[in-house]
């Protein structure tokens, strides 16, 4: 072989195994396949009809048609999002297995559950599709048409008011006991087998408050067949203008979720870096930015090392709320 074709067979070896190389290009395994050339399985930390599966199902699809390969959605709810998280850390490690999840999950169980894996060192993030505030929402039947009437409500009457969450230690229920430590109420706790249950059991009067992802609770409070009192944010948000936030009766008070992408760890990074760059495009195009918005949800492009860097600082907050609201490490 003459120098030349030497030199090219050095660069080609060196393309082949060198780290992020060829981006914009086609991702490959580490096997030197082309990636992906079969359906991806997004295993969804929550019921169907809850945040994240809403939220996760617009991407999606979009996603399918970018990629040239489905999609296909598998909620495991559970566990304060466990199940699918320990689903994609026991899967190989070659970008065909992904979860999204909520904070609720990624910051939050680690806190109080003994998890069978390590979101740390047993999941790779790949990408952000965006952070939403929750609204606090009453069923239609109760006498209170805001957040200062409900306080009186629940003051005037303790431990009668039940509040509903997606599960035990998921961020809906902190943000309720959150809600009960800074307005000083009484308020029972009820936990469902994901977001959407709870809707359904408010809507029918099992449950009287709830607070929940925009993206999940728009149809019921634009239906009216539930009330928004307050949302979460420091600041009212355009999809619903005329509701207040409810840190204007209760000072300091703002929580919210945001939906990731993660991976098994051990991925090969261009593969990680392609669902990356094609996770954004998905989330920058003008259908699913539209919806979106539409559902309350503000989306936020970021590098995997930005999603880590969130997830870090998101747990350490979040721990500190667990501690003051004495959950114990189950």
């Amino acid at each position: 072989m003459n120098k030349a074709g030497t030199a090219l067979s050095v660069l080609g070896a060196i393309a082949m195994i060198a780290p992020g190389f060829a981006l914009g290009q086609t991702a490959s395994t580490g096997s030197g396949q082309a990636y992906p050339v079969r359906p991806i399985r997004m295993v969804v930390a929550q019921a169907a009809g809850g945040p994240t599966d809403i939220v996760t199902r617009l991407f999606s699809t979009r996603l399918s048609e970018q990629l040239g390969q489905q999609v296909v959605v598998d909620n495991r709810p559970g566990a304060g999002g466990s199940v699918a998280g320990d689903i994609v850390a026991r899967a190989p490690a070659d970008g065909y297995t992904l979860i999204a999840a909520a904070n609720g999950t990624l910051a939050i169980a680690p806190n109080f559950i003994k998890l069978p894996y390590s979101v740390a060192k047993d999941l790779a993030p790949v990408a952000l599709i965006g952070n939403s505030p929750f609204a606090l929402m009453v069923n239609s039947a109760l006498p209170a048409t805001s957040v200062k009437e409900l306080i009186a409500l629940a003051k005037a009457k303790p431990g009668t008011i039940n509040f509903g969450s997606s599960g035990q230690g998921a961020t809906s229920h902190l943000a309720g006991e959150m809600f009960k430590m800074m307005a000083g109420v009484n308020i029972t706790h009820v936990p469902y087998k994901g977001a959407g249950p709870a809707l359904v059991g408010i809507v029918a009067g099992e449950i009287q408050m709830m607070i929940s992802g925009l993206s999940s609770g728009l149809p019921y409070i634009k239906s009216r067949q539930l009330r928004a009192l307050g949302v979460t944010s420091a600041r009212r948000v355009p999809v619903l203008p005329d509701v207040p936030a409810v840190a204007e009766t209760v000072p300091g008070y703002e929580v919210g979720s945001w939906y990731a992408i993660l991976t098994r760890a051990g991925t090969p990074r261009p593969i990680v870096e392609k669902l990356n760059r094609e996770s954004i495009a998905a989330v920058n195009s003008a259908d699913v930015h539209s919806k979106l918005v539409a559902s309350g949800v503000d989306p936020e492009p970021l590098t995997p090392e930005e999603v880590g860097a969130k997830i870090r600082r998101e747990t350490e907050r979040w721990g500190v709320v667990v501690k003051a609201a004495g959950m114990k490490l189950q």
